[in-house]
């Protein structure tokens, strides 16, 4: 439980700077993570955009478009993860930024919000354990579409 103290002191300050140390560089951890959650969805949006533009255009392998519609539905489920993730992610970063801000916000009042604290990182942890399970959700969506067919693998042509 934190202690409330009294803010006129260089040391007081300085602990409360150790104390926001540690959920800083969580701060900067999820943002990593949503950098490559966001590169993913670039790539996503991007193949969908091409498949689309293949049945448009009458394009379609071995002239079925139900191969490029079965891919499309793929990505949807996918970008719907992802946004999932994202959107877990930036509230992960949101409960971090707040937590700070009571951090600190009590230090300078002299009132004990430990346990505001404690429920905010409850809060940004239980954030973060569900941007990493729709992660996982979409990287099994993303698995599915890099199978290869059975009719490929059976062919009998070399390996380079």
């Amino acid at each position: 439980m934190l202690i409330a103290m009294s803010f006129n002191t260089t040391d007081n300050i300085a602990q409360i700077i150790q104390l926001s140390v540690a959920p800083v560089f969580l701060l900067a951890a999820v943002g990593t993570f949503l950098v490559v959650l966001t590169s993913r969805l670039a790539r996503v949006v991007d193949r969908s955009r091409a498949l689309d533009a293949d049945i448009a255009a009458g394009h379609a392998p071995f002239g079925d478009a139900t191969f490029h519609v079965t891919e499309l539905r793929i990505l949807d489920q996918r970008m719907t993860w992802i946004n999932r993730a994202i959107t877990l992610a930036t509230f992960t970063n949101l409960f971090v930024c707040l937590l700070i801000i009571v951090l600190f916000s009590g230090e300078l009042l002299s009132i004990d919000l430990s346990r505001v604290i404690a429920v905010m990182f409850i809060a940004a942890m239980a954030a973060l354990v569900g941007a990493m399970v729709a992660f996982l959700v979409e990287i099994s969506f993303a698995r599915k579409m890099l199978r290869v067919r059975p009719e490929l693998l059976a062919s009998r042509a070399p390996l380079s």
